[in-house]
């Protein structure tokens, strides 16, 4: 590991991290040495021109943090320079490999978990019913799709949310935002952004990151007992039939795997059945926390040095700050994680092109995850000029379907929600318009929680506007509670078991 990064001197930033790489052996005229991989990626890769952790510094930016006092966000910042990374480069690899298969039909991704973490959601229930929920959906995506599927939390990291507008009115004043906990407060007296914050984000995420593995490792993942889910919760019989029906078929199948002594622990496949792979995400929004966690590694396939985000596996940048020639896209393109990028209805397609480019020079397959979200009525307007944008640039992407963030609506009550038809609309448009434009969707993308509350209208519960305010908990936008999760992970198996015999039909 390299030393602290230096704050605020981007120049001097600019030649350290060159003649570092040159010291090391790993720029010859652009390109590493060429060392043999066998994690898929181009075994010449292009160094980043005129990068460094800080260069994001020299390019404008949005939905920036201004702290009063620079002073003690310096001190913050150096604090968090010599803190220990959270995740490992070959964790971050590892990843990049499964996305890979991902990328070429091989593997179906799940990414879920909370609009907007909050700090005291770093605690056992919590972190532990998202964990139930994740796992579950995976098995039953598994069971319908009949491929592996990869695993992506929005968890232990997702401290920070864009904003449509810094301000808000409170008994007629202006006052800041709630920007998430890692930058201020929800009370209205604590809307200050603060930077101890970013430090209190770290050992939360820390904290979190910890137990999810401990627990993991100690057979919290062999839940897939599908007879112990209780199907209470759907109101028609049909409906509880449909869904019955498959997890009558998920028991027989891990019964007979029983019955074969594929779990036993001598069994090669006995992993497979009790333990999983989880990756972390978030949204890549703070970059001053971002640059302190991007550290000079080694690259556990070739051993050149590389920019690693150690704060977590996947970060994505959201559809308000991808713009070219800003900060945000500076900074993603110089770290070796795979990176996901926000595609809603303002993305040109040929600005879809110049920025994968940007971010993915070699064109490494799976590096980038195109998370889509237009809204149930955009889908078909906006989603083919992508594709094809896609097909012209060369790249192989993951492609995933965020159907929450273009689906959020006010209800009669005046509180934000999701109407699960909705979700479920944009979900099977995003799969028959990938068909029709010789494509595939890859992935999903839901803002979820593992509780039972009540923020998104519909779902087999049968949820209505004036159900909202039973469990509504949500300090920012509307999750698919737990029930509502399973829904949605029982309609795409139907989908994919249907499609596997030959039949086409819509979620």
């Amino acid at each position: 590991m390299t030393g602290p990064i230096i704050i605020g001197n981007t120049t001097k930033d600019h030649a350290t991290t060159e003649k570092s790489e040159k010291m090391n052996g790993s720029l010859r005229n652009g390109v590493t040495n060429g060392k043999n991989s066998s994690n898929g990626i181009n075994s010449k890769t292009y160094i980043a021109d005129n990068w460094s952790p800080s260069s994001w510094r020299t390019k404008p930016i949005k939905q920036d943090v201004n702290y009063d006092d620079k002073e003690h966000l310096k001190k913050v910042l150096t604090k968090l320079n010599h803190l220990p990374p959270m995740v490992t480069p070959e964790e971050i690899i590892k990843l990049r490999n499964q996305l890979k298969q991902v990328a070429l039909n091989k593997a179906f991704l799940l990414q879920g978990g909370d609009c907007a973490e909050l700090f005291d959601y770093c605690s056992q229930e919590p972190i532990e019913s998202k964990l139930k929920v994740l796992l579950q959906m995976s098995l039953v995506l598994t069971w319908g799709a009949r491929i592996p599927v990869v695993r992506i939390a929005r968890m232990s990291g997702q401290y920070a949310k864009p904003r449509s507008n810094p301000f808000e009115k409170y008994q007629g004043q202006d006052i800041p935002s709630f920007r998430g906990d890692n930058v201020n407060g929800f009370d209205f007296d604590d809307r200050k952004p603060d930077p101890e914050r970013l430090v209190s984000a770290y050992f939360h995420s820390a904290a979190t990151l910890n137990y999810v593995r401990s627990i993991l490792s100690s057979g919290f993942a062999d839940l897939h007992h599908p007879s112990e889910w209780s199907l209470h919760h759907v109101r028609s019989n049909g409906t509880r039939q449909e869904y019955q029906t498959i997890v009558d078929r998920l028991t027989d199948a891990l019964n007979f795997m029983t019955t074969i002594g594929a779990d036993n622990p001598l069994s090669p496949i006995s992993n497979s059945l009790n333990s999983v792979d989880l990756f972390m995400s978030h949204e890549g929004l703070i970059l001053e926390y971002e640059q302190s966690l991007t550290r000079q590694l080694k690259d556990p396939t070739t051993g050149d040095l590389k920019w690693f985000n150690v704060g977590t596996h996947f970060l994505w940048v959201g559809d308000r700050t991808r713009q070219l020639n800003g900060a945000h896209v500076e900074y993603f393109r110089g770290i070796q994680n795979p990176i996901g990028i926000k595609v809603g209805p303002s993305m040109q397609p040929d600005e879809l092109k110049e920025l994968l480019d940007i971010v993915n020079p070699n064109k490494e397959i799976g590096k980038v995850t195109l998370i889509t979200r237009y809204g149930a009525n955009n889908v078909e307007k906006y989603l083919p000029g992508h594709i094809q944008a896609v097909k012209e640039s060369g790249h192989v992407v993951v492609w995933a379907c965020d159907p929450m963030h273009g689906n959020t609506k006010n209800s009669s009550s005046g509180v934000k929600t999701r109407h699960f038809n909705a979700i479920i609309e944009e979900l099977s448009k995003a799969i028959h318009t990938h068909k029709a434009n010789n494509s595939q969707m890859n992935g999903v993308h839901f803002e979820l929680t593992g509780e039972g509350v009540t923020e998104c209208v519909g779902g087999s519960m049968q949820l209505a506007d004036a159900d909202l305010a039973l469990n509504y908990k949500t300090y920012c936008d509307p999750r698919l509670n737990y029930e509502q999760s399973l829904d949605v992970a029982f309609l795409i198996a139907k989908y994919y078991e249907k499609e596997r015999n030959g039949y086409l039909p819509g979620l």
